[in-house]
């Protein structure tokens, strides 16, 4: 019950004192001037300053690979020219010399047509060769193989330390062929300089890739020359090189996976000894996959805004020049605010001087605010929960205003009438008389909907084995089922007849996709009693077994009764039809069958299997029916399986067969229903009818 509340306020003067002292717009007026003036330069600011980062950030890239590609350009040319001298170990201390060019490059080697291998590479002390520790000491190694006959091969190492002074030997027998290894055959492949996409160099923890080139003589291929290079280095310069305090910067491959991150964030996850790069959208930052998905891919935009977690950003997403070689993305984030921080400031320096002269006005319009307004506010939030059939208890609203709290208590007396109203009436005119002004009267029009109908099997049987409340229990918990799916589906219950439901969609509000809608509902409800089902099982208790029928039609929708006692449903001949399919479900042991005009109406979105013609009373043709097994695009549950979709095509083809009145293709089809799913009832009620004369 409500509690009395005696208010010493009138409405009326508060409204009228609120207008008089309401002084606020006038500076709010000139803070909002000057802030929109400020915002436009700082965000011009903002997009110069991060075109400007972009370029000087490519260029730094290009000064990475660029000399490399060259050296490997030229390492090629001396393989056209001077075959042999990669057939020797003089050649590794060419490739030492191009190693020292820079500590990217973490070795360069040969392959040869022959399965020869030679290497200088840097080298971990702390990682195994040969199955023990490198001299300690060890920076660097020449590396080859040589294969002579049908000699096993054998892997030599020679250790050197930082100075090129040598440490130690070490060899072994291996198996590595560099001709079966991808970038031996992509490189040949390619017939040019040819980068591999990025990967982790396990042995290293570092980013890296292969540039290789191939060399030939008389046109025939004798090898290929590469370089393993990290991109070691460049996570640090885009964190030192920041457009602002709070920017993020990326280097994307054409997948989107991260290469080098300004947060100096890991990029890459190992599992089981397997290292893959991370996507932008797998970071253990949110922002970065948010601002990924920004990204306007249809107009080709590379900078734009978006906003998250109630703040502002510029992003920028662009690809590398074409003559780069590969197709990598440099990606950027910023605040806003970063550039627009002093501006700010100096709009809160003016509000201060503003707020100074006026405070005295603010205090007296936040007391009649918080007096008038906002339990007004709450009041209006109330009604919209009213009109929405909020089924939670809604709080009541106190004011010291007489005519709120007048008002607040008419809206409590509303909300118990609506609530109680909405149990008997179904939901959805509930909500259209609620959203208009239109009177209950009685009458109707024809619209075409899609009725739906819904019967327990068995309950008779069940209903004597069972004790009353037990029985009660899981009736109502299969009805609340039925219930939530129509509603989350915009469907209107019509009655509950006994253990069934009547349901309707497309009045009294109109819906183009009714059909589908109520099809998703059924398979809805099929899936919750699965696993209801499951739970009675678990309990030792009997499942219940669902079935409903479906049908769309143009019938008669209103209020229909007497003045005194009247009913919200439909009638017509679409709506013994819909029954008359439910009822199908135990002819042929189905759960959801449907009409050809359901099909018609939302087919290309239901996977159905087509069951027969059948006759319905009053009707003089035949109706095609259908099982439906799924839907796409309502969820992951609702979707096909694959022995589903087989069943859905091994039944097509058996029906096709009886449309061409072919009773022996079609019979030999049904069979093989049964020889993949020997369960079938369709395929078995088929057989029995195609066997009689």
């Amino acid at each position: 019950m409500i509690k009395s509340f005696r208010p010493s306020l009138r409405l009326k003067p508060s409204i009228l004192t609120l207008f008089v002292l309401l002084t606020v717009p006038v500076l709010a007026a000139i803070i909002a001037l000057n802030y929109v003036s400020n915002d436009r330069i700082a965000r011009i600011k903002g997009q110069e300053l991060v075109e400007r980062f972009r370029g000087d950030a490519i260029n730094s890239i290009r000064d990475v690979f660029d000399p490399i590609k060259s050296m490997i350009r030229a390492a090629a040319v001396v393989g056209d020219e001077e075959t042999d001298f990669y057939a020797d170990n003089r050649s590794i201390k060419y490739f030492y010399a191009i190693l020292q060019h820079s500590p990217k490059i973490v070795s360069v080697y040969v392959g040869l047509s022959d399965g020869s291998f030679r290497q200088a590479r840097r080298i971990d002390p702390k990682v195994p060769i040969n199955d023990a520790l490198p001299p300690p000491g060890t920076q660097f190694a020449y590396r080859w193989i040589e294969r002579k006959g049908s000699e096993k091969p054998i892997d030599r190492y020679l250790f050197l330390d930082a100075n090129g002074q040598r440490l130690g030997v070490s060899s072994g027998v291996t198996a590595y062929d560099p001709r079966n290894r991808m970038w031996f055959r992509d490189t040949v492949e390619s017939g040019g300089l040819f980068i591999t996409d990025p990967d982790v160099f396990a042995t290293l923890g570092l980013i890296g890739f292969t540039v290789g080139q191939s060399f030939s003589r008389d046109g025939a291929v004798k090898g290929v020359v590469a370089a393993d290079i990290t991109l070691e280095g460049l996570s640090e310069y885009i964190s030192e090189h920041k457009i602002s305090p709070n920017a993020l910067s990326y280097v994307l491959d054409q997948q989107g996976r991260v290469l080098s991150a300004s947060d100096l964030s890991k990029t890459y996850t190992s599992e089981k000894g397997r290292v893959d790069l991370r996507h932008i959208s797998q970071l253990d930052n949110e922002l970065p996959a948010i601002a990924y998905g920004a990204h306007p891919r249809s107009s080709g935009a590379t900078f734009y805004a978006f906003h998250y977690s109630g703040r502002e950003y510029f992003a920028s997403l662009s690809t590398l020049p074409p003559d780069f070689g590969k197709k990598w993305q440099l990606f950027i984030i910023t605040p806003i605010a970063d550039f627009t921080g002093a501006f700010d400031r100096n709009n809160q320096y003016l509000l201060a001087l503003g707020l100074a002269a006026t405070i005295l006005a603010l205090v007296i319009i936040y007391v009649m605010a918080g007096a008038v307004s906002a339990p007004l506010e709450r009041l209006a939030a109330k009604v919209g929960k009213i009109q929405e059939l909020h089924p939670e208890p809604l709080p009541v609203v106190h004011s010291p205003v007489r005519e709120i709290a007048v008002l607040s208590r008419a809206i409590d007396t509303l909300d118990v009438a609506v609530k109680s109203f909405a149990a008997f009436v179904p939901m959805g005119l509930v909500k259209e008389l609620l959203a208009t002004d239109q009177k209950m009267e009685l009458g109707g029009h024809s619209r075409f909907l899609t009725i739906f109908f819904s019967d327990i099997a068995g309950f008779s049987t069940l209903s004597e084995e069972l004790p009353t409340q037990t029985l009660l229990l899981r009736v109502s918990r299969h009805l609340e089922l039925v219930t939530r799916s129509v509603n989350d589906e915009h469907g209107t219950i019509d009655k509950f007849i006994g253990d069934g439901v009547m349901a309707f969609w497309g009045a009294p509000g109109l819906l183009e996709d009714h059909a589908w809608r109520a099809c998703v509902a059924a398979l809805r409800i099929q899936r919750g009693m699965d696993v209801l089902n499951d739970s009675w099982r678990a309990e030792g208790a009997r499942p219940l077994q669902v079935r409903i029928g479906i049908h769309s039609d143009a019938v008669l929708v209103g209020n229909i009764g007497s003045l005194q006692r009247m009913s919200y449903t439909v009638m017509g001949d679409g709506v013994n039809i819909a029954a008359r399919l439910e009822g199908i479900n135990k002819e042929f042991r189905t759960g959801i069958c449907i009409s050809h005009a359901v099909f018609k109406e939302a087919g290309e979105r239901l996977c159905v299997r087509p069951i027969d013609e059948v006759a319905v009373k009053g009707r003089r043709g035949l109706i095609p029916i259908y099982e439906l097994l799924g839907a796409y695009g309502a969820g992951e549950e609702l979707e096909p399986s694959p022995s589903v979709l087989r069943l859905a095509t091994l039944t097509r083809l058996a029906h096709e067969a009886i449309i061409r009145e072919d009773r022996n293709l079609a019979g030999e089809r049904y069979r093989a229903v049964l020889n993949e799913f020997p369960d079938d009832p369709v395929a078995s009620v088929m057989l029995k009818r195609l066997a009689e004369p």
